[in-house]
């Protein structure tokens, strides 16, 4: 199906992206998830190819790019190829819109330098081991020092993407107590340096899918912060959190159709290379129907998501479009690369083929961004129910 979501410098970056992943991601893979984490040096890789600048303004060293089309083509590719780039998609996808919204001039000059080449990866904080959802549940605290100089931050953190390697974390936390009619006030974001005294990574957090992206417990014991480090006001956390979740959801909605028209191709190649009963796979009318199914589903997604896009650049995607989005795509994702794999047979449950591998990574986009019971209520909510 032809698409119009994309324009010719977003189909030549495409290009670039796909050598790139070919020479410097595909070889390397396998022992990138053996070891849990991709080398701090290809973050580095990621910066000098101007990956981490595309939405940052161009006096902070950045391209300057506003919309989110160009992500968008480096998670096709990367679905594309059966592979992720560790943490790096936290990094802009999540951190950055907060940082360029909220952070003041001082602060930018600060970080940007470092965020866009590389050597500054960054990671957020929001779920504790006993919230999940429920933000407004944090317990992690952080009170201003009688000299207002900085913050004392305690607490922990869990399923920090990114948290093993960051340099810098937006750690959301309670400045004020909540209320019984505001659960939700009292919550900031501080921008926290990692190395900080009594900042600890806990253990790294053995995942189904995902492999090569570092996830980890983070734990905060009397940490001080410099009140320089507050991004935004104090108290309006919770409000900038959702201001973002339109475009974190709509980064699910591209990944779940771009790993599920992926699985679509991985299994047409090996039906169409694999015999049985000295027949073709591909030869068989179940095998024909299977895959005409998935690529159906798939065209419906790819007109979700590309409708998303569009609404996002102008400005326009709800938080109800972007749940109703998100719901569709990564519960039919799920169907659609659990059929692919079955043509693969036994081979399908190994993680040498790409197959295997996108039926482990999928399964975590109908929970993180807000599980699919959630988008249900967030949907259900925008019909008056």
């Amino acid at each position: 199906m032809r698409r119009t979501v994309f324009n010719k410098d977003h189909e030549a970056f495409r290009q670039t992206i796909r050598d790139f992943i070919a020479a410097e991601v595909v070889p390397y893979y396998g022992e990138w998830e053996q070891a849990g984490y991709v080398p701090r040096e290809f973050y580095q890789k990621l910066g000098e190819l101007g990956i981490f600048g595309i939405e940052v303004p161009e006096e902070y060293g950045g391209a300057g790019e506003s919309g989110y089309k160009f992500s968008a083509v480096i998670s096709e590719e990367c679905a594309r190829a059966g592979v992720t780039f560790g943490g790096s998609n936290v990094h802009t996808a999540l951190c950055l819109p907060y940082l360029l919204k909220y952070g003041t001039k001082e602060q930018l000059r600060r970080w940007m330098p470092g965020f866009v080449s590389g050597e500054m990866m960054t990671a957020i904080a929001m779920t504790e081991p006993g919230t999940g959802s429920d933000l407004a549940g944090m317990k992690t605290t952080a009170k201003l020092s009688q000299d207002g100089t900085h913050y004392v931050l305690n607490g922990a953190k869990t399923f920090i993407t990114g948290g093993v390697q960051a340099d810098r974390v937006l750690v959301c936390a309670r400045t004020a107590p909540p209320t019984a009619e505001d659960r939700r006030g009292g919550i900031s974001i501080l921008v926290v340096d990692a190395r900080s005294e009594g900042y600890e990574v806990g253990r790294t957090l053995d995942k189904l899918g995902l492999k090569s992206s570092d996830t980890a417990e983070l734990s905060f014991t009397d940490v001080k912060v410099p009140v320089e480090d507050l991004l935004g006001e104090e108290g309006k956390g919770f409000t900038y959190l959702t201001h973002n979740l339109p475009q974190e959801r709509l980064g699910i909605v591209v990944g779940a159709y771009a790993q599920a028209a992926a699985a679509v191709r991985f299994a047409q190649e090996y039906v169409t290379d694999r015999t049985v009963f000295g027949k073709s796979v591909a030869s068989f009318q179940n095998t024909k129907f299977v895959l005409a199914d998935c690529q159906a589903d798939v065209d419906a997604m790819q007109a979700v998501c590309d409708r998303a896009l569009d609404a996002h650049d102008a400005g326009e995607l709800t938080a109800a479009d972007a749940a109703s989005a998100k719901l569709f795509t990564t519960e039919l994702a799920a169907k659609v690369i659990d059929r692919c794999l079955q043509l693969h047979g036994g081979y399908g449950y190994m993680r040498e083929y790409p197959i295997a591998r996108l039926y482990a990574d999928t399964r975590v986009t109908r929970i993180y961004g807000g599980t699919s019971e959630v988008m249900r209520s967030i949907i259900a909510k925008s019909m008056g129910l």
